[in-house]
């Protein structure tokens, strides 16, 4: 997509962190916004900031755990704008397990697999349809992660697993647009930045909007579990300095990305292609990656790139 001054963009869990990085970006791009979250307070400060700055943006409150609600999200952006060029499953979070895998509660699973895989699917089914009837160009972005993605952190199961799903996912989708001679691409977000540092997102605060149905014993409180401070204290007693990297720079490369059709859309560095290729060569040779032993140390190590 060259041309996408006056397109419409649709961005799920578009009120905070990346979803708001990029729904502010495909603004400042000339786009007509959409932003869909399930926190309704988030829709509206979102939506009144970017009226602020100019850009024609509308809001709808989404759980994209339910295809009927990311339906209404597509009818209610057919009716304000009358098309649908751009979107970014983009809402994702993190499960809050805690402990061994065989020790995690089958609603943490539950719950991070609707949302992330099933937030995926649900947003598949209800715009991608639409958007090849319209015969005009388009463009899914979904949002990955390195972790998953690319290689698995073995302390983070349910997350990796989820986001493996995702890049699969995607995968087949780009290749099946491409065998039906669509308009309409694909691409994986792996959120990045070319400023060496964390992103700062909601998924740091696990639990957060946790619906009753997926409750466990123990889970994390319903306003989130506060995951960054301790591993910040984490850094700081081990003498590691944390910085912080723009949100905006993962809005910037993802809108370079579907301009340029790119499909692995994320900034390259030197451990995540040791680590793709460490995976490559496990698998020919029928051994496991040494990186998994590994990977438990990534607790106590600066995690930039990391979603």
């Amino acid at each position: 997509m060259k041309d996408v001054v006056g397109k419409v963009a649709v961005v799920t869990g578009g009120g905070q962190g990346i979803g708001r990085a990029l729904a502010e970006k495909f603004g400042a791009e000339g786009m007509r916004v959409v932003v869909a979250d399930v926190v309704a307070e988030l829709v509206d400060r979102c939506v009144d900031e970017l009226r602020g700055q100019g850009v024609e943006v509308t809001g709808m409150v989404t759980d994209v755990t339910s295809l009927e609600s990311v339906e209404a999200l597509r009818d209610a952006t057919l009716e304000a704008y009358g098309a649908v060029h751009v979107v970014c499953n983009n809402a994702g979070i993190g499960s809050g397990s805690e402990g061994q895998i065989w020790e995690h509660h089958v609603h943490d699973w539950r719950w991070s697999l609707d949302v992330n895989v099933m937030g995926v699917v649900n947003g598949i089914n209800a715009f991608v349809p639409t958007m090849l009837a319209q015969d005009v160009e388009g463009h899914v972005v979904n949002t990955t992660s390195s972790n998953g993605g690319f290689t698995p952190l073995v302390n983070s199961a349910v997350y990796a697993t989820t986001k493996a799903a995702v890049t699969t996912i995607t995968e087949c989708l780009w290749g099946q647009l491409r065998e039906v001679g669509a308009k309409v691409s694909a691409s994986l977000l792996y959120p990045s930045t070319r400023t060496p540092g964390m992103l700062n997102t909601g998924i740091w605060r696990p639990g957060a909007n946790r619906p009753a149905r997926y409750d466990r014993p123990g889970a994390p409180p319903k306003e989130g579990r506060d995951s960054l401070t301790p591993y910040l204290d984490r850094m700081k007693a081990a003498g590691l300095e944390v910085t912080f990297a723009p949100l905006s720079e993962v809005a910037d490369l993802c809108f370079e990305g579907i301009v340029n059709d790119t499909f692995w859309i994320t900034v390259p560095n030197e451990v995540q292609e040791q680590k793709i290729l460490a995976r490559a060569d496990s698998q020919v040779e029928r051994t496991p990656p040494e990186y998994l032993l590994e990977a438990n140390l990534m607790a106590a190590r600066p995690a930039g790139r990391r979603r």
